[in-house]
């Protein structure tokens, strides 16, 4: 029986979120012939799966999270609150990809199961869920820094028998929670954004707390028509400020101040003054010296443990609430209303660091101090963050040697885009690159714009294949942990550093060097890609690539 035929392309693309779009987009206009493959029902990625009660933008947020590349997506398109809900972005993604026509090259519902890449012919080939296999000269993962969702192993869990959801996976019809008793587990984003909203429905909220969490007011609020109007009428100047500033909004300058310039009294009513304002600015207006000094960093740290007590009215719940680790070192998270939610006589709160968890029953989880009967479990556990989407993909390289034995010990990469023995490969928001900390659009549009462009110089010289040097990567490694080693946040259990995952390498792998980065991949580019191994192209290989 004659295998099925194999369809060819210049470049296939893993993802229609956010990355995927814009890779698709940008490499068609380059002339390129491009295919997108996505497990969803249509474009979102992220947006398009966590529909979780209370999921919103807890980032700088809109009209700025968005891409730049577009000056009438700006003007067509109005936003409605700072920290736009998920249904408002997954709106603005269905409107992008309907006005450059993107669907068409996509194909959902399609999971690549296989990825390798054939050394003979210069190309990777990929095998789907459907059936289909394509072959391409490049491959590019816009997989998801944050995708692939991670389901705690707990005795007993896959025995409980009420309904059992992950935030990152979930339904699209409503899930209700009137008069259920309802379990959280987590304290992370979605935690903390989900349980205010389950506790207005539930008859009995039980908050499973694995972390206390700092978190800080979301401060959301309408956009006005003119707050729209006049960042349409200086986009081309907020743009340019986006791409200066270090988390790729458009914000002036951090302040280089450190906590110890001001009085005690004078630095609490600083912060005081960013806490009634709320937002991601809390952030941005911060000391210099926040992330670097353990003494600085004490000073907000208990600036917002006075907050939570004042907040909570149980001294012993707000006991449990507190956290204990440098603030800012986890994934800083905005709030509405979290802390006050334990205030509520439908919400209870279990420290699991003092109460583990035992088991789970069909009816139940049970904890050190006795049995809670639940009727619906909600796993805001979080995901394999930055890497694991990647090592589930485990695409397989030169020698037939597949990503997770690359990445045993550590994440190996060049630019945080590229990886020794895996040529012709690029990820978007990858380790090494600065991902989550950084405008997640716009990120993604500045390294696929670089990745365009090296494609072009490949075919314009008549290279077939491209891999960084393991020297290359070494390099790349220092420089990642060297700043990453200059803060505070390595010192810290999270996802960051992969702590929560077992067995996954603990260093922290983001580059938090923030527009640095631009520049150093700017500067690979201008002295000719230094780092970079150069194949000539095989006479079997093909050059459509322009």
């Amino acid at each position: 029986m004659p295998s099925e035929p194999v369809e060819e392309y210049d470049a296939i693309v893993i993802g229609a979120g956010v990355s995927g779009m814009y890779a698709l987009h940008h490499l068609r206009e380059m002339g390129l012939a491009v295919r997108v493959y996505d497990g969803a029902t249509d474009v979102g990625g992220t947006w398009w799966y966590n529909r979780y009660p209370g999921a919103r933008v807890d980032g700088p947020g809109s009209p700025f999270y968005c891409y730049a590349f577009s000056d009438e997506l700006m003007k067509e398109w109005d936003w409605a609150e700072t920290q736009s809900e998920q249904s408002a972005v997954l709106d603005y993604l269905e409107h992008v990809a309907d006005r450059f026509d993107l669907r068409r090259d996509i194909q959902f519902e399609t999971w690549v199961e296989d990825a390798r890449y054939d050394e003979a012919e210069q190309r990777w080939t990929v095998e789907t869920s459907t059936g289909v296999r394509a072959s391409a000269r490049f491959l590019i993962c816009a997989v998801g820094a944050l995708s692939t969702a991670n389901m705690p192993e707990i005795p007993g869990i896959h025995d409980f028998a009420g309904e059992c959801y992950h935030t990152g996976r979930w339904p699209h019809e409503p899930v209700s929670f009137e008069g259920k008793r309802v379990a959280v587990i987590g304290t992370g984003s979605s935690g903390i954004q989900s349980i205010p909203e389950i506790a207005k429905q539930a008859a009995h909220l039980t908050v499973l707390q694995r972390t206390p969490q700092f978190a800080f007011p979301a401060g959301n609020r309408p956009i006005t028509p003119a707050e729209m109007a006049e960042a349409r009428a200086n986009w081309d100047a907020l743009r340019e400020k986006m791409y200066a500033h270090g988390s790729g909004f458009p914000f002036d300058p951090y302040p280089a101040r450190s906590a110890f310039d001001d009085t005690p009294e004078e630095r609490r009513a600083h912060y005081e003054a960013l806490w009634q304002r709320g937002g991601f600015g809390f952030f941005l207006d911060l000391y210099s010296d926040i992330a670097i000094s353990e003494e600085a960093n004490a000073t907000l740290a208990d600036f917002v443990r006075e907050k939570i007590r004042e907040a909570v009215h149980d001294p012993e719940t707000a006991r449990k609430l507190m956290p204990d680790h440098f603030v800012i070192t986890k994934r800083p998270i905005l709030h509405d209303g979290y802390f006050e939610t334990f205030n509520r006589d439908n919400v209870a709160l279990v420290d699991l660091r003092e109460d583990p968890i035992e088991c789970f029953t069909k009816t139940s989880v049970i904890t050190a101090s006795g049995e809670h009967p639940i009727d619906m479990l909600v796993l805001a556990t979080g995901f394999d963050a930055i890497s694991g989407t990647m090592l589930r993909l485990d695409p397989k390289g030169r020698g037939g040697v597949p990503l997770h034995e690359r990445w045993a010990d550590r994440f190996h990469n060049y630019l945080g885009m590229t990886v020794s023995g895996f040529p012709n490969l690029f990820m978007i928001h990858g380790p090494g690159s600065p991902g989550v900390f950084y405008n997640m659009p716009l990120g993604a549009e500045r390294q696929l714009n670089w990745i365009g462009d090296f494609m072009h110089v490949l075919s314009e010289r008549g290279f077939g294949a491209v891999e960084p040097t393991p020297d290359a990567e070494d390099a790349w490694f220092d420089e990642v942990v060297g700043i990453a080693n200059a803060t505070l946040f390595p010192r810290t259990d999270s996802w960051w550093t992969g702590a929560n995952i077992e067995g996954k390498p603990r260093y922290f792998s983001a580059y938090l060097g923030g527009s640095i980065y631009y520049q150093r991949i700017a500067d690979v580019a201008g002295q000719d890609y230094p780092g970079f191994r150069f194949e000539p192209l095989q006479a079997s290989g093909d050059a459509k690539a322009s």
